[in-house]
């Protein structure tokens, strides 16, 4: 018996063609995303509800269950690189302030996964 003997009706041929013309379409780019800073602002000298991580822990408080990957929190700020915002990250999560969930994900709370419910027989 074929494994092949399950196939379904979706669209593809049953069995190869010779390619005879390809149609290449050309899309205009779109706006260039703002890049990101050279160097990030150094904000010692500022209040402290302006300093960066009390500006990144309140975002993070607004929704404390979302799964946060650093290039995501440096995009929404823009005053800061990527490489600081990776050290960071790493830095809070280390002292507790905030929780890293897997390599390159960070959240304020505690995050674990559910299991799903069992799919009901019908």
């Amino acid at each position: 018996m074929s494994r092949y003997s399950e196939r379904r009706a979706d669209g593809r041929p049953d069995r190869s063609h010779t390619v005879t013309r390809l149609a290449v379409t050309v899309l205009e780019p779109g706006p260039e995303p703002s890049p990101r800073p050279m160097v990030s602002r150094d904000d010692r000298n500022t209040a402290p509800e302006h300093h960066r991580r009390h500006r990144i822990l309140a975002l993070l408080q607004d929704d404390p269950a979302r799964l946060w990957r650093p290039a995501e929190i440096a995009a929404h700020f823009g005053d800061v690189t990527l490489h600081a915002m990776y050290r960071q990250l790493s830095r809070w999560a280390d002292s507790g302030l905030i929780h890293k969930i897997g390599p390159g994900l960070y959240a304020a709370t505690a995050w674990a996964s559910t299991a799903l419910q069992p799919a009901g027989k019908r």
